[in-house]
């Protein structure tokens, strides 16, 4: 058999990869029959959608906006405060009425709902939002007070805002909890998620928190979406304050109903407590030990704990093969 020179394998083993090549084309057509079957999900339209990357940026506007000169490098102060304000809102204020914009459009069309003339309304819920800054700073301020009067740990308002998980979850809720009681579809969802996703922190717009809310490490905590808490609570990690599970039929039923638990004022909740259903009330100034698994009411001031644990203390195996060892 006759040995190829180096260029002429070259050029064969490029032929032989234009025959995998051809075969493209035929995944690709049945790619686009699967999406016409109706089995599987896609957004092959004409039909505008809200763009995830820039509701993340909204985000991040609204950081530079709510704490200002945390997060940039350029230096404020009184002279340039009110410029640089003035700048961060008018930026703001077009990307959100734009995205507001496309998701009310977005649900009008794929629900064939009636016209909402969605661009003036777009412009009108971006305006009402941009007016509630202020009154949402004043809620954070009282967050982050909370969270250095309940962690020995913190050493500063600084280190809290720059570092803190629980903080930026709870900053993301609050301005997405605006948008969800404005009825804006998608955007609220997106953006928790997109807190979730950073610090392990679930909770659903929908709730209801009250002021100097505290989470504490943070990871693993859940709030579900008819979840009432009210003022100077403190969570651990771990905590998950959820609905009971259901049968498909009755997720349907419940949708729009209460299916999560409401903290009073003053509670305490620690690592890893789990407290489900719509009819479960904390009472005010309880404590509700870790671990505890919790699916009825509990009265004010009362303390909630697991019973003490029998504990086995052993001597490790090793430890008697050392000692025989020496004794030989």
């Amino acid at each position: 058999m006759k040995r190829l020179k180096n260029g002429d394998k070259c050029k064969h083993e490029i032929k032989s990869a234009e025959h995998f090549r051809d075969e493209l084309p035929a995944i690709v057509n049945e790619l686009v029959a699967s999406c016409s079957k109706g089995g599987c999900f896609d957004h092959v339209s004409a039909e505008p959608i809200p763009y995830r990357e820039s509701i993340i940026d909204i985000l991040r506007r609204l950081a530079l906006i709510l704490y200002p000169g945390y997060f940039i490098r350029t230096r404020l102060d009184s002279t340039n405060l009110e410029y640089y304000l003035g700048q961060q809102i008018v930026g703001l204020y077009e990307v959100l009425s734009e995205q507001i914009i496309l998701a009310i459009r977005h649900d009008c069309i794929r629900q064939n709902l009636s016209c909402v003339h969605c661009e003036p309304l777009g412009h009108k819920l971006a305006l009402e939002f941009l007016q509630k800054l202020p009154q949402l700073r004043e809620m954070l301020a009282k967050d982050i007070r909370a969270a250095l009067d309940g962690d020995p740990a913190a050493k500063s308002y600084d280190e809290i805002i720059f570092s803190y998980p629980g903080i930026w979850a709870i900053t993301v809720y609050r301005i997405a909890h605006e948008l969800y009681h404005q009825k804006i579809p998608l955007m609220p969802r997106i953006m928790t998620e997109y807190a979730h996703g950073r610090t392990g922190i679930d909770i659903h717009p929908g709730a209801h928190i009250g002021v100097s809310f505290f989470i504490d490490h943070g990871t693993g905590v859940v709030i579900g979406e008819t979840c009432t808490i009210g003022n100077q609570v403190r969570i651990y990690q771990g905590v998950t304050l959820g609905a009971l599970s259901l049968s498909k039929a009755e997720c349907k039923r419940l949708r729009s109903k209460k299916r999560h638990p409401s903290i009073e004022d003053d509670v305490m909740i620690y690592a890893n407590a789990t407290i489900l259903g719509g009819n479960t009330v904390v009472g005010a100034r309880s404590v509700i030990g870790g671990n505890v698994w919790l699916t009825h009411s509990v009265p004010p001031d009362t303390e909630v704990f697991i019973k003490k644990q029998d504990l086995i203390f052993g001597e490790k195996q090793y430890k008697k093969q050392a000692s025989k060892q020496k004794i030989h």
